[in-house]
Parts: C-alpha cells; sequence; structure tokens
C-alpha cells in the first residue's frame, strides 16, 4: 500500500512538475488542474498506511518523512528528465525547441519540489524526537551544500523512519498487554539516581523509562537525595526517603532501582542504617561495586589545588540543581576503588533482601555520546572493557547479574542504561528492558 501510495505520488510530482511543457506539446489543461488538486491532496495526507499510526504526532512525523522521500526520488527523476530535455532528447515540440518554455517548466518543477520538500522538512523538524538539536543544525547546514545535502536528508529519513516504526510498535506493545498491568509489582519502585545528577529537576533523570513503566502498572517514586555527597550522607537521605514513603502511603516495603553510585548508597542505606526492614529487593544499574580504578590515578595525579578549584566549580554548579550542601570530592574519593574494597567489608548483604544487577558496555570509543566516548580509553587502561565510566569487572553484585551487550558500532553506555539522551538504539529498547525488568520483580512476588 505505502509503495503503490509512494509510487503515485512520484508520478503525479512528475506530471505537474513539467505541466508547462504538457499542456504546451499535447493540451492537457484539464489534467493539470485535477493534478493541482491531487497535489494539495497528497501534501495533507501523503500516505494512507499512517493513519494506522497510533498518535498524531507519529502520523505528522511519519507523513512529513514520506514526503521527503516522495521529494528525493521525483527531484532525481525530474532533474534527469530536464537536463535530457535541454540537450535534445525528446522529440520535436519538446523543451529544447523553446527555451523560455523550459525556463518556465524548470522554475515550475522548482516551485513544485519546493513545496514537497519544505512540507516534509518542516513536520519532521517540528514532531521528530530523535533527531535532536545536531542533526537539526547538521541538516540546515548542509543544506546549502550539494551532494552534502543529498547525504544529511537520508540521514534525516533514516533517522526519523525508524522513530516512527520503533514508537508505533511500542505503543501497540503497550496497547495489546495494558490490560495485564505487567508492571504491577507489590511493592512500588523506587528509582535512586547516581553522582552528579537530581532525580526531577529541569529533567528527569531516567528518561522515558518511569513513563513506560507507570503506562504498565507500576508505581513510581524517586530518591531525591543529593547529587554529589559522600555515599554515608546519601544513605542516611535515601532510608529516610524510603521510610517517608513506607509511612505515608502504607507500601510495607519498596523495590529498590539504583543507578551507578545510587547502588552503593542504597546498599550503605540497607545493610547498615536500618532500612532493610522496608527494602524487598535491590536492583543496581551500572554501579561500581569495586570501585573505579582509574579515579583512584586521577585523584592521586591532581594537586590539592586543582581538587578544591574543581570542586568549588562543581559545588557551586550543583546547588543550582537543588543540592543544599554538595560536596564533590567527598561523592568522586567514595567511587575509588581503594574506598570501595574497605565499604565492602563493612557493606554485608541482608539475607531478606533479594539483590541483582545489570552492566553495560562500549563496543569501542566512537560507540558512546561524549563525554563518555572520550572516558573510555582511560577507563579502558585501568579497568579493562566499560561503559564509559564503570569498568565490567565491578558492575556484578547479588544473585543475579545481567550483561547488556550489542553488536555493531552503538555499545551501551553509562548514561545509555537511564535513558538519559532519550536515544532509541536499534539492538537495545531500554524501556522495554526496564519494563521485564520490574515485571520479573512482580512474578518473583516482590
Amino acid at each position: 500500500m505505502k509503495i503503490l501510495s509512494r509510487i503515485w505520488d512520484i508520478i503525479l510530482i512528475f506530471y505537474l512538475a513539467n505541466a508547462p511543457t504538457l499542456v504546451a506539446m499535447w493540451g492537457h489543461g484539464i489534467f493539470v488542474a485535477v493534478a493541482v488538486l491531487l497535489f494539495l491532496v497528497i501534501n495533507v495526507a501523503p500516505c494512507p498506511a499512517n493513519r494506522k499510526l497510533l498518535s498524531r504526532r507519529l502520523k505528522i512525523c511519519g507523513n512529513g518523512c514520506e514526503l521527503l522521500i516522495v521529494f528525493i526520488i521525483s527531484a532525481v527523476i525530474i532533474t534527469v528528465y530536464s537536463i535530457a530535455g535541454f540537450f535534445g532528447a525528446f522529440p520535436v515540440g519538446s523543451i529544447t525547441e523553446n527555451l523560455k518554455l523550459w525556463l518556465i517548466n524548470t522554475l515550475v518543477a522548482i516551485l513544485v519540489e519546493a513545496i514537497v520538500f519544505w512540507n516534509g522538512i518542516i513536520r519532521v523538524y517540528m514532531t521528530s524526537q530523535q533527531l535532536g538539536l545536531r542533526w537539526r543544525v547538521v541538516g540546515i547546514i548542509c543544506g546549502m551544500i550539494p551532494i552534502a545535502h543529498l547525504v544529511a536528508l537520508g540521514i534525516i529519513i533514516r533517522t526519523v523512519s525508524f522513530e516512527v516504526s520503533f514508537e508505533n510498535e511500542k505503543l501497540e506493545l503497550n496497547r495489546r498487554r495494558e490490560a495485564e498491568r505487567i508492571c504491577a509489582t507489590k511493592y512500588p519502585i523506587l528509582m535512586v539516581h547516581g553522582v552528579f545528577f537530581r532525580d526531577y529537576r529541569f529533567l528527569n533523570y531516567w528518561g522515558r523509562i518511569p513513563k513506560e513503566l507507570e503506562k504498565n502498572g507500576a508505581v513510581v517514586y524517586y530518591g531525591n537525595h543529593q547529587s554529589a555527597e559522600s555515599v554515608e550522607e546519601c544513605a542516611k537521605e535515601i532510608a529516610a526517603r524510603i521510610e517517608e514513603i513506607v509511612r505515608t502511603t502504607g507500601c510495607e516495603k519498596v523495590n529498590i532501582i539504583a543507578h551507578s553510585k545510587g547502588g552503593l548508597d542504597s546498599r550503605y542505606a540497607i545493610s547498615l542504617l536500618g532500612a532493610s526492614r522496608y527494602v524487598a529487593s535491590l536492583t543496581t544499574i551500572n554501579t561500581p561495586h569495586r570501585g573505579c580504578e582509574f579515579a583512584d590515578y586521577l585523584l592521586s595525579k591532581m594537586a590539592e589545588s586543582q581538587k578544591n578549584m574543581l570542586a568549588k566549580t562543581y559545588n557551586a554548579a550543583l546547588k543550582k540543581l537543588g543540592d543544599t550542601s554538595p560536596d564533590f570530592l567527598a561523592a568522586v574519593s567514595d567511587l575509588t576503588a581503594s574506598a570501595c574494597k574497605d565499604r565492602n567489608e563493612l557493606v554485608k548483604d541482608v539475607p531478606e533482601v533479594y539483590y541483582q544487577s545489570v552492566g553495560s558496555t562500549l563496543n569501542h570509543a566512537s560507540s558512546g555520546r561524549f563525554p563518555l566516548n572520550f572516558s573510555y580509553e582511560l577507563v579502558n587502561y585501568f579497568d579493562g572493557s566499560n561503559d564509559g565510566l564503570v569498568g565490567e569487572k565491578s558492575f556484578p553484585w547479588g544473585e543475579k547479574f545481567q550483561m547488556i551487550q550489542v553488536t555493531g558500532k552503538r555499545g551501551v553506555s553509562h548514561g545509555d542504561m537511564i535513558d538519559l539522551n532519550r536515544e532509541n538504539i536499534r539492538d537495545f529498547d531500554v524501556r522495554e528492558f526496564f519494563v521485564q525488568l520490574v515485571s520479573n520483580l512482580r512474578e518473583m512476588g516482590f
């Protein structure tokens, strides 16, 4: 259906773009009038198949992408046709015998193609969530450079096409299983963030994950602790937060899902601060349970004046994010391999709490986004295969461990595991991963 519709659109655009010549040659005036009306129709709804998309945003985005595809194909055909006609490739009565007619025909073709292009690109730019600022800017810049503009447009089309199909499949999946409420766990989910970010100030630390869990029946809370403090101090805040949730909701316990340093904070709260009686399970995501050896190296090589200047800068910024008493150096020091080794001797697992862990790795330095692609090689030197921040040997903790690895260039970074960039990765659906993670907790009775 989509292919036939696309072929029809291309034929119609070709016909209309060459209307002056066709009218002069064969007198198809009435057909041109009909073509203009149909042209308006396809610019409003270029692909009938897109009507089946489950959201208005995806319909607009999908139709915009279809217009861009039609634009590229028809522009190539019309350009070849026009050049061939200029050099006399057509019989008597063609545009080669009338330069004025050829110029008029060319201007009409440019106008027709411009309408199709701008209609498509505006729809895509206004509705796509995966293009991001980078590809929008690249598209604008490359739009003025021959050849490069076609390459950029091809990348935009590929990105948006994948987004439309990917997001629509997720909508269909959630619609089919809505009644099952597969994430409706016995105890609510407490999501505990890592270092240098807050849960829900300016943007959600966990990206699109919480909403996906809630669509499937989960009740979600956030840790709300400071973004940069020692493990002990953050653990105190988490323990207090857990008690607050239990007291105000009567839920008895919570299931903690903690990312990065949040896993260390949560383990401390469970083991040493009495939070174990309120915790059913702890799932750590890319947590450096055994620390980061590269952090030991950096702290040992930096002069005290450099450390203090860096800490002062970060602490000032973190206060604006909501921290009341940020301590950059304390947070970083507690992530070193030496600090984690000492802490692990004190922080023991509580038998009544179910522990499990998850980790991921980048395939090489260019796999992730800045700055994790920059730090990958440094971490790799000290800690081996890593996610851009944490070595894979540091991830495992508890009864069950899952390693997320994908083939190809992309890899899954420390930030990808919490949907930090809101990016759809072709080989790893982070939202569905968390849905299944929570669904498994539900099946285990948590």
